[in-house]
């Protein structure tokens, strides 16, 4: 299977959860919206989110194409791969904790990018400045340290011992701990330094996860977007003041 991703070509976002899990599992893929050419680049999303041709047409990207399949939404398109590239256990109950696992990411992102963008996304940041610092304040003391203390306790409550978040082997839910801590380490810095030493599972699975070979091969190759001030992890030092 060749799978064609489509994203926005300039930020990591929500789209890079599912760049990690196909760059994990060495799979054959496209990032439509990166390449260059005739017919291709963002008026190829463009072009497939008008068209009319699509009979099961997604809201937004990101959106993976797998031969006729259009899978539209972070946590499903994952879900979807999961069992394909190995990335989720085979049992049920396990693929289902893992989709749960995700929805709470989904949850978690959402308050993430409404530290800089609390009023709305069509409006700049510089307009909604005063909000979001008094958004970013009730994040920092209470959301955040309350998501990552969450998944610290599902790390220390797996069975299998083994430091990952579902089961006895790396999942996709494990490539998404390793994006939530990086993106927040730059995002709000002096925060996370304060706090990672109550997640010290999170804090080594991110380790883990940027050591394994094709993670590590894929985080110094151009693939990987660095983060900057147009996706859903951005550093505005204001917002980490008292």
């Amino acid at each position: 299977m060749r799978y064609e991703l489509y994203y926005w070509p300039s930020i990591q976002g929500r789209g890079e959860f599912i760049r990690l899990a196909l760059e994990e599992a060495g799979a054959e893929y496209v990032d439509v919206a990166r390449l260059s050419g005739r017919g291709r680049g963002v008026n190829a999303l463009q072009h497939f989110l008008e068209s009319h041709a699509v009979e099961l047409p997604p809201f937004a990207p990101p959106f993976l194409k797998a031969g006729e399949l259009v899978i539209g939404q972070t946590a499903n398109i994952l879900a979807y791969l999961g069992p394909r590239l190995g990335l989720v256990p085979k049992a049920e109950a396990g693929r289902l904790w893992a989709h749960q696992l995700q929805l709470t990411v989904t949850d978690f992102l959402v308050e993430i990018h409404d530290t800089h963008h609390p009023i709305a996304g069509s409006l700049y940041y510089r307009q909604q400045k005063t909000e979001a610092r008094r958004r970013a304040k009730h994040f920092t003391r209470n959301r955040l340290p309350k998501f990552l203390e969450y998944f610290e306790t599902v790390i220390d409550r797996n069975a299998s011992g083994r430091g990952f978040m579902v089961g006895r082997s790396l999942t996709y839910v494990d490539l998404s701990m390793f994006q939530l801590i990086a993106g927040l380490r730059y995002a709000f810095p002096e925060t996370m330094a304060k706090l990672e030493g109550e997640i010290p599972g999170l804090v080594a699975l991110h380790d883990e996860v940027a050591a394994r070979p094709n993670i590590a091969v894929y985080l110094a190759s151009k693939r990987r977007i660095p983060f900057n001030q147009y996706g859903i992890f951005r550093h505005y030092p204001e917002l980490e003041k008292p």
